[in-house]
């Protein structure tokens, strides 16, 4: 069984009353508009489409989404943002990978090294930690919501794997099947607790306590970093 970790999203959940609304607000659209470079078509675009959903989710105002969408495809100018993917091992050699969105990269790649040195961490060579994550379509539902032959038609549509979470089930498809399970969950009054496009780990590591610790820590401080998107390891949680 697969899982996932996404610590920001976490973290932004935790923070969204807080100080950090505004650079939560930020980092929202800048995924969009890079997102909707290639697309600006949400329903043929199961990146922008998995954008917009997270950022209705935290009451991004419509007029921000729309604006993000057009500076995205170069009606309204101010582009110069580039997605990168850092590749990092955290304490005990945990495999990280860091979503960045930047206009200034080589600013970003100094700062980013800093905070992983700082905590007993170090950014890995290009390929690296990259092959050990798979990009999917990540559903959460209710365990209780998930109605009889359900997941049996999730899985005739193409669901790659699922597992249970406390009362949560996650379920997992090809990240292009993003929109088609979203509408057709949505059209059986499923509620979905969480929807995403992620890199998810092909296995999970476990480490001490102490070392979970200082990797929980690590990750709170890239995650306060104005241009990190997403965090993503193999750390059992």
């Amino acid at each position: 069984m697969s899982g996932h970790s996404r610590w920001s999203q976490v973290k932004h959940k935790k923070a969204i009353e807080d100080k950090k609304r505004s650079q939560i607000f930020s980092k929202l659209a800048n995924l969009i508009s890079v997102a909707a470079r290639k697309d600006s078509n949400p329903e043929t675009n199961p990146r922008l489409k998995a954008a917009i959903e997270k950022a209705k989710e935290f009451n991004l105002p419509k007029e921000n989404i729309e604006r993000a969408i057009k500076r995205g495809t170069g009606e309204l100018g101010g582009g110069g943002l580039e997605e990168v993917i850092y590749e990092a091992y955290g304490p005990e050699g945990i495999p990280i990978l860091i979503k960045i969105i930047t206009s200034n990269k080589n600013r970003t790649l100094g700062e980013i090294r800093a905070i992983l040195n700082k905590h007993q961490a170090k950014l890995a060579q290009v390929g690296s930690v990259f092959y050990l994550f798979e990009e999917k379509a990540v559903f959460e539902i209710k365990k209780e919501d998930l109605k009889e032959g359900i997941l049996e038609k999730l899985i005739e549509k193409g669901a790659l794997d699922w597992e249970e979470k406390d009362d949560l089930v996650v379920i997992y498809f090809p990240q292009k099947k993003f929109s088609e399970i979203k509408k057709f969950l949505e059209e059986k009054d499923i509620k979905i607790i969480d929807a995403s496009i992620d890199f998810v780990p092909k296995s999970h590591q476990e480490v001490s306590e102490e070392t979970k610790k200082q990797i929980e820590s690590l990750f709170e401080s890239l995650d306060n970093h104005s241009d990190v998107e997403e965090i993503y390891s193999t750390l059992k949680i």
